[in-house]
């Protein structure tokens, strides 16, 4: 199959000169720098063609209105937007038709956005395909063989050379077009690879992903004489019926991170209250980085109350849905998750709150308080001692620096959120793996996104640090680093 050049398509914008540095993994830590070496945690959400947030943008039929949600964006923290370069629930937003045809308006929509992720510092973490409705709408895709495409059935995408070619020219396309900007973070590669995707087989993950990946970073390379990051996100419950397809999400060598997708059927999916979705989310981080080599970087690329919002036809209540954003994310990032993973919007109308913004400044201004690019964190979740047991412990550590959160876990109101008027609790925290030596210890209202002081304290010379903590009502954080 034929790809054609990018000039053929004629927009009219083209990108200049990059920029925005270029994101890389930390070379001493599992978390993000930019080239410069400066720390760089991805805080945002999942976002697409179509949605409301960036509709304004195919056509250009609002070009200002999107300028300024994301002016609104960085103001609020937010440094990273996972898209797909189509989004195929209706049928005016393929990247190719024909197959290898790539259409005018989709490229200037990726040109403009590029242009304006660049004015405003965000930056993108792009799969090139969108399996779902691609899997759901196989009959109307152009890359069905029934309509000139390059595969028969949606059970060989991973199988089939005519697909595995068109999916590389689409990386080629891509890249050669986006790739050396900064505001380009990283690829993922295929979205939530699937046993069905290859005929209910997972043997073939291992030789797609490295085929893939080889192609693309020599593009990159020749190119722009580097590569973007890339990982291949998978969806979590996989794992469970599947649990070889770990060797090749979690520890591929030609992948420099790993990400999932955080879809508990039991709590994520459909949230009865605020806490049990927030032990969920750090108990799957646990388990995450289990399977990790130290130095490979971690973070859920989606989640979400799917069920509750797709199946169910129900938005969840805003201060209940707020409560439950805030606290995964600060359960992904206390239990060792780089940022506070990525929401798949799951609300009517299909975009994050402005409560949810809040909580995203909240904890982007707490990411400053930690060296990330020498953090070589290990979850501490089992490890740290906690009392009382009416608060949840969330931590990850190392030698020298630590993050703790404690959530309330024994009081809920009529709403299922966890009561704010429940009786104050002095609370008392041992976390180990600390070098000895002077810490300061500051303290985080996750709510308020402020500090509302400090501790000076010693770990001693078993490597313990105690911490004697004002009574709390809901939940604090901590950001523990040396004197």
């Amino acid at each position: 199959m034929a790809i054609r050049k990018a000039r053929s398509t004629e927009p009219d914008s083209q990108l200049s000169a990059p920029l925005l540095p270029w994101v890389q993994v930390a070379p001493e830590a599992p978390y993000f720098v930019t080239e410069h070496g400066q720390p760089w945690i991805p805080i945002g959400q999942n976002d697409a063609v179509t949605w409301p947030d960036f509709a304004g943008l195919f056509r250009r039929r609002d070009m200002a209105a999107v300028d300024r949600h994301l002016a609104w964006l960085a103001a609020h923290g937010v440094t990273c937007l996972r898209f797909m370069l189509e989004y195929c629930q209706t049928e005016n937003r393929y990247l190719e038709r024909p197959a290898g045809h790539f259409q005018p308006n989709m490229v200037r929509f990726w040109d403009d956005l590029f242009a304006l992720c660049e004015k405003y510092g965000l930056r993108l973490l792009l799969t090139p395909y969108d399996t779902f409705w691609m899997w759901r709408r196989w009959a109307q895709h152009p890359y069905n063989q029934a309509l000139g495409g390059p595969c028969r059935r949606r059970t060989q995408w991973l199988l089939c050379p005519k697909m595995r070619q068109a999916i590389k020219n689409r990386l080629s396309f891509a890249t050669a077009r986006w790739g050396g900007s900064g505001a380009l973070f990283a690829w993922d590669l295929w979205n939530e690879i699937h046993p069905a995707h290859a005929g209910n087989d997972t043997v073939i993950f291992a030789e797609f992903i490295h085929d893939i990946s080889c192609h693309l970073r020599q593009e990159e390379l020749r190119l722009h004489g580097r590569s973007h990051p890339q990982t291949v996100s998978l969806f979590g419950p996989v794992l469970g019926h599947h649990p070889r397809v770990a060797e090749v999400i979690f520890r591929h060598p030609d992948l420099d991170f790993a990400s999932t997708h955080f879809y508990d059927k039991a709590t994520i999916d459909n949230p009865r209250d605020t806490v049990a979705s927030a032990i969920c989310t750090g108990r799957l981080v646990r388990e995450a980085l289990t399977h990790l080599s130290p130095e490979r970087p971690f973070f859920d690329s989606e989640h979400g109350p799917i069920h509750a919002f797709k199946d169910r036809k129900r938005t969840l209540p805003e201060p209940f849905d707020d409560e439950y954003f805030r606290h995964m994310q600060w359960a992904h990032l206390a239990s060792g998750g780089t940022g506070g993973g990525l929401r798949w919007p799951n609300r009517h109308p299909h975009v994050l709150t402005h409560g949810m913004r809040a909580a995203q400044r909240s904890l982007a201004d707490f990411t400053t308080l930690i060296d990330w690019s020498r953090f070589r964190r290990r979850n501490l979740n089992a490890e740290i001692q906690v009392s009382p047991l009416a608060f949840a412990g969330f931590a990850c550590g190392d030698g020298a620096q630590a993050v703790v959160w404690l959530l309330r876990q024994d009081q809920r109101d009529g709403q299922r959120l966890v009561r704010k008027t429940a009786p104050a609790l002095p609370v008392q925290v041992v976390v180990p793996g600390l070098a000895a030596g002077p810490y300061v210890v500051t303290l985080w209202d996750t709510a308020r996104g402020q500090s509302p002081g400090q501790l000076a304290l010693t770990a001693n010379a078993a490597g313990q640090l105690r911490i004697e903590l004002p009574a709390l009502v809901t939940d604090i954080a901590l950001a523990i680093t040396p004197a």
